[in-house]
């Protein structure tokens, strides 16, 4: 009949979904690093508001290039609780930075997580900051010019800033002041004293640069890549688009830009109220990819005896909601957050966020975090949850009189379907209220999920047994017999515990749903369990673990209903 029909292609349509899911929003192989080269292509510089380039472009300097130091250039050590390195004084480069609160794996003794490192490593990835002029005669420090630092033997610490100077030796004295806080954020304040007889024009820029197109998950909801803030309004590009393109322009108030991978993010950003020209870059030199990202900040004229100071951030860590909301509330740094893709439903992915940490505050775990939150969520949809049973219920009494319909007019479909809409509005029946919970429940899934994948919070984060990454998926094995049999499957063979106890909890939430009349549809049902239990195994631990609570508590929840005769 019509509505058997509407039912099955509702359910194709769904398996449709699914497909597609694990067709765009499965991992991809991470695309294969370029051959390593010994130089790099020059930036980009962002042009004016009249089109034109007043200024020469700041160049990463590698080895073998003209302007590259012949040795190695002195470093100061930087030293927190949760930063390690050394900055270079040729050109004041940040170029080894490596974070101590995280680890490359759950093993305690693997290494901590490496942010940037120098041209002489496998992968270069650095921040530069200078100063620039359209006027070539203008001496002006780059990225060879070796700087004096005022203690030699101090370490750059989060209450031990570092003081830097270097002369052009024709009236302009530089200074950089740089300090660092105890997280991940250093503080550039950048001054220029002008002691000759004539006024200057130069501009503060900052620029990252990527050497190579780095690993990524490869997930189609996942941005990782170049990208940025400007008039509040978030950028992102993607690697293989800036090699398309090789620039892009930006021109804002204030703002940021930079580079993100999944957990971690390299940023720069001046004062929030200069005005900056931003370009994306991309080019190639002997089959090596190149990215660069800049920021040129207006013009600072200085006259005769004059000094004057620009101020600007480098972040280098890990992507924190709350230390990353912090600096937009501190510094004044525009939609900070946004470096972690909470995607299109931030307006839920955001506050699930803040939930779960109040949860896991209170909890001392995000697993119970999770358990708590999903308590609560049922609670919520409590009122719905009710209303699609009775109306599955009242549905499944008119299917005798809709067999008779179907008999009567079998020659006549818009009859029938006349007849059948009389049927509904007669017994206040609406075949579609069954739906209306589990369309809800979509964004509050993928909104669950996405604060899973993309927050590092849930990065390593232990439950209980056998899950020591909420955010990854069940290590365990049904075609291994849970690790009985020490043999490695493929990838598609791949079905732990927690995602057979979703599926189990699944199907026996179906089986206290009232049944549809036609055995077809009951067959059709019945396959769901099989399909998500499958479907969701490669998923993070947490997010299966939300399902099958969740599907516990709807068994409780049909229980009550029953108990309460809300039921014929």
């Amino acid at each position: 009949m019509s509505d058997q029909k509407n039912i099955i292609l509702a359910v194709a349509l769904s398996l449709i979904i699914l497909i597609g899911w694990e067709t765009f929003f499965a991992p991809k192989a991470a695309p294969k690093p370029a051959e390593a080269a010994a130089t790099a292509a020059p930036a980009a510089v962002p042009t004016s508001e009249s089109g034109a380039a007043p200024v020469a472009a700041p160049e990463a300097t590698v080895p073998g290039s003209a302007a590259a130091p012949a040795v190695e250039s002195p470093r100061v050590n930087i030293e927190t609780a949760k930063v390690k390195g050394s900055l270079s004084l040729a050109g004041v480069r940040f170029d080894d930075v490596t974070l101590l609160k995280y680890r490359e794996t759950l093993d305690a003794t693997s290494p901590p997580i490496d942010m940037l490192s120098p041209m002489t490593a496998a992968k270069p990835y650095f921040v530069e900051m200078g100063w620039l002029s359209s006027d070539g005669s203008l001496k002006l420090p780059n990225a060879a010019s070796v700087w004096s630092v005022q203690d030699p033997n101090a370490a750059l610490t989060d209450t031990t800033p570092t003081v830097l100077t270097w002369d052009n030796g024709a009236g302009l004295r530089f200074t950089k002041k740089i300090s660092i806080d105890a997280n991940y954020m250093f503080t550039i304040e950048q001054t220029v004293e002008n002691t000759g007889e004539a006024a200057v024009t130069i501009h503060p820029y900052g620029l990252i640069a990527r050497m190579d197109t780095p690993a990524t998950a490869g997930f189609f909801i996942l941005h990782e890549g170049p990208l940025g803030v400007f008039n509040d309004t978030l950028k992102e590009v993607k690697y293989k688009d800036l090699a398309k393109e090789q620039r892009l322009i930006e021109q804002s108030t204030g703002g940021w830009i930079g580079f993100t991978d999944k957990y971690w993010l390299t940023a720069l950003a001046f004062d929030p109220t200069m005005r900056i020209d931003a370009t994306f870059n991309h080019s190639t030199v002997n089959g090596r990819d190149r990215y660069q990202t800049d920021l040129r900040g207006e013009a600072v004229t200085l006259g005769a005896g004059e000094a004057k100071t620009v101020k600007s951030y480098v972040f280098a860590g890990a992507k924190e909601v709350q230390l990353l909301d912090s600096y937009t509330e501190s510094l004044k740094i525009p939609r900070f957050d946004l470096a972690v893709d909470f995607g299109w439903f931030y307006f839920l992915t955001k506050p699930f966020f803040y939930i779960l940490e109040w949860f896991k505050g209170l909890l001392g775990n995000f697993g119970l975090a999770i358990l708590a939150f999903t308590v609560v969520l049922r609670g919520i949809m409590f009122p719905l949850a009710n209303k699609q049973f009775k109306a599955m219920n009242k549905l499944k009494k008119l299917q005798p009189e809709m067999q008779k319909l179907q008999a009567k007019y079998a020659e006549d479909r818009v009859k029938l379907n006349q007849a059948m809409m009389e049927l509904y509005k007669k017994e206040k029946a609406n075949p579609l209220a069954g739906c209306l919970p589990i369309l809800i429940q979509i964004p509050v899934f993928f909104a669950l999920y996405k604060v899973l994948f993309v927050s590092i919070e849930m990065r390593h984060a232990p439950f209980y047994g056998w899950i020591h990454d909420l955010s990854a998926m069940d290590p365990t094995n049904i075609f291994t017999l849970f690790g009985l049999i020490p043999v490695t499957m493929p990838a598609f063979l791949h079905i732990g515990l927690w995602p057979l106890i979703m599926g189990v909890t699944m199907w026996l939430q179906q089986k206290l749903n009232p049944q549809p009349a036609d055995p077809i549809q009951a067959k059709v049902f019945m396959i769901f369990p099989f399909v998500f239990t499958y479907m969701l195994a490669s998923f993070p631990a947490g997010l299966v673990i939300y399902w099958a609570w969740s599907n516990i508590l709807g068994i409780a929840q049909q229980w009550v209903i029953m108990r309460q005769g809300k039921t014929a």
